[in-house]
C-alpha cells in the first residue's frame, strides 16, 4: 500500500461522522473560550512556556509524523520548494518552540483601555479590548502554521479549531496534541486547541456554516481554498490571499541595491506570501539594470519571464511572459520581469495585478517613493526594503495568522492584537434616562 493510500484510509470517515465530530468540537470550543476569557496575563504566559516544554519533550515523535507528510509528499509530486515547506528539522521545531515561548514575552493585548470619557451625567465609560471569541482556521502545507495559530489565539483569549491540509496531517495532529497536552500541565482549559483530525472537504463546509460556535473563520492558503470558505461562510472571514508581490525599479534607484533587494525578495525563501512575483523596472534605467541583475544572480538558478522588451535586452536569459504570469504566485525559483515606462505605469500594473499584499519602490528620490506609498492600494507598502521583512515578526509584533489582504477589520500582518475585538464598559452611580415629555 502507498503513503498517500494509507493515509486515506486512516482519515476515512462519512460525511455524517464529520459534521458530528465538527460540531461536536465547536460546542467544545465555545465552553474553552469562557474558560480562556477569564485567564490572566501571567497564566496564559505559564500555559505557553509549559506548551514550549513540551514541544521540545515531544520532538522525537513529531519529526516522525513530519517524515511522514514529506513522504507521502514527493509520493504525490508536490515541487521542491512545496516540500521545503512542509519540512521538519531539528532546527525548524526548535524555533517553533522558541516561537511559542516568544508570544509569552508579548504583551497582552486583551484589557486593554482603548478609550475612556465621562459624561456630563457622571456616566463613565471605557472601550475595552477582549477575544473574539472562538476563531476556526483551515490552512494549508506549512506545518508551524499550527503551532503559530494555536498560541496567538491563546495568548489573544481565544479558542481555536485548526483545520489543516492533508499534506501536513500527520505532522499538525502531533503537534497539536502536544500544544494541548503540554498547556492542560498549566492549567489550559480543556478543547482550548482543537485540531480536526481528517481531512476531508466536507469539514471546512460544516466549519463555514457553523456561526453558532465560530465567531470568525481565517483562510490561509491557495485561492481556491479561500473562494471556497468566502463563498460558504456564515460567518466573518479574514482572508490571507494570495502574495503576488511587487518590486518596482525606479529610474532614480541605486542600482546595486534595487538588484540586492529584488534577488533578496524573490531566493531567500520563494515558496512564501511575501516573496516577490513581479519585478517592474523603469525603461530609464532597464538596459543597465537587467544585465546587472542576472550577473549579480549567479549561478542561482532563477528563470524569468520577461516582457518583450525585457527579452530584448536579456535574449534567451528571459522566456515569453505571458498575460497569466502578471497575475500569478508562483511560490518557486521563476520571476516576471516588465519593462515599465514610469513609476505611474508601474502604479498602474500593481493595482491591477496585484494582490494587495506587499510591494516595494526602490528609489533614492524621497517625494518619488511617498507618492508610491499612497497610491498602491496594498495593505504593506516598501521603500528600499525587501518585501521578506512583510513579516509579523519582522515588524515585532511576534508569530503571526498570516496577511490579511482585506481592509476590515485587520490589514496586514495579524498578530495579537487583530486577534481581539472590543466592549464598552459602562459605570455609573443610579443615573436613569430622564422621561420624554
Amino acid at each position: 500500500m502507498t503513503v498517500i493510500a494509507a493515509i486515506d484510509q486512516e482519515l476515512s470517515m462519512t460525511e455524517e461522522e464529520i459534521r458530528e465530530a465538527v460540531y461536536g468540537m465547536g460546542r467544545a470550543a465555545r465552553q474553552a473560550a469562557y474558560a480562556l476569557a477569564v485567564l490572566d496575563a501571567e497564566a496564559k504566559n505559564v500555559i505557553l512556556r509549559a506548551m514550549a516544554k513540551e514541544l521540545r519533550k515531544q520532538s522525537a515523535g513529531i519529526l516522525a509524523e513530519n517524515a511522514k507528510d514529506v513522504e507521502a509528499g514527493a509520493e504525490r509530486g508536490l515541487s521542491g520548494a512545496m516540500l521545503d515547506r512542509l519540512r521538519l528539522n531539528e532546527a525548524r521545531l526548535e524555533a517553533v518552540a522558541a516561537g511559542v515561548e516568544q508570544v509569552a514575552n508579548l504583551e497582552d493585548p486583551v484589557g486593554e483601555v482603548l478609550d475612556e470619557r465621562t459624561r456630563p451625567n457622571g456616566i463613565r465609560i471605557e472601550q475595552v479590548r477582549v477575544p473574539i471569541g472562538v476563531i476556526g482556521i483551515v490552512y494549508e502545507s506549512r506545518p508551524n502554521v499550527t503551532s503559530d495559530a494555536a498560541v496567538l489565539c491563546l495568548k489573544s483569549g481565544n479558542a481555536t479549531i485548526l483545520r489543516g491540509g492533508s499534506e501536513a496531517i500527520h505532522s499538525n495532529r502531533a503537534i497539536a496534541a502536544a500544544l494541548q497536552a503540554g498547556g492542560e500541565t498549566a492549567g489550559l482549559p480543556a478543547n482550548a486547541i482543537q485540531l480536526i483530525p481528517f481531512t476531508d472537504r466536507a469539514s471546512v463546509q460544516v466549519m463555514a456554516g457553523m456561526d453558532e460556535y465560530l465567531d470568525l473563520i481565517i483562510p490561509r492558503g491557495g485561492k481556491g481554498l479561500i473562494e471556497t470558505v468566502v463563498s460558504l461562510a456564515r460567518m466573518p472571514v479574514i482572508k490571507h490571499y494570495d502574495g503576488i508581490c511587487h518590486v518596482y525599479v525606479d529610474a532614480e534607484a541605486d542600482l546595486k541595491m534595487a538588484a540586492e533587494i529584488a534577488i533578496d525578495s524573490k531566493t531567500q525563501k520563494p515558496s512564501v506570501c511575501n516573496a516577490l512575483e513581479t519585478l517592474l523596472v523603469n525603461e530609464a534605467v532597464a538596459e543597465e539594470f537587467l544585465p546587472l541583475l542576472v550577473a549579480m544572480l549567479g549561478d542561482r538558478e532563477l528563470e524569468l519571464r520577461g516582457c518583450e522588451r525585457t527579452q530584448a535586452i536579456l535574449g534567451d536569459r528571459a522566456k515569453a511572459a505571458t498575460e497569466e504570469d502578471w497575475g500569478t504566485e508562483y511560490l518557486d525559483y521563476i520571476l516576471a520581469v516588465k519593462v515599465v515606462g514610469s513609476q505611474e505605469g508601474a502604479v498602474e500594473h500593481i493595482n491591477r495585478y496585484g494582490s494587495q499584499h506587499t510591494d516595494c519602490i526602490v528609489t533614492k528620490n524621497a517625494e518619488l517613493a511617498e507618492r508610491f506609498l499612497r497610491n498602491v492600494d496594498s495593505a504593506c507598502v516598501f521603500h528600499n526594503v525587501s518585501t521578506r521583512f512583510s513579516d509579523g515578526e519582522e515588524f515585532g509584533f511576534g508569530a503571526e495568522i498570516g496577511i490579511s489582504t482585506d481592509k476590515l477589520h485587520a490589514r496586514g500582518p495579524m498578530a495579537l492584537r487583530e486577534l481581539t475585538s472590543y466592549q464598552y464598559r459602562v459605570r455609573g452611580e443610579g443615573q436613569l434616562k430622564a422621561p420624554v415629555g
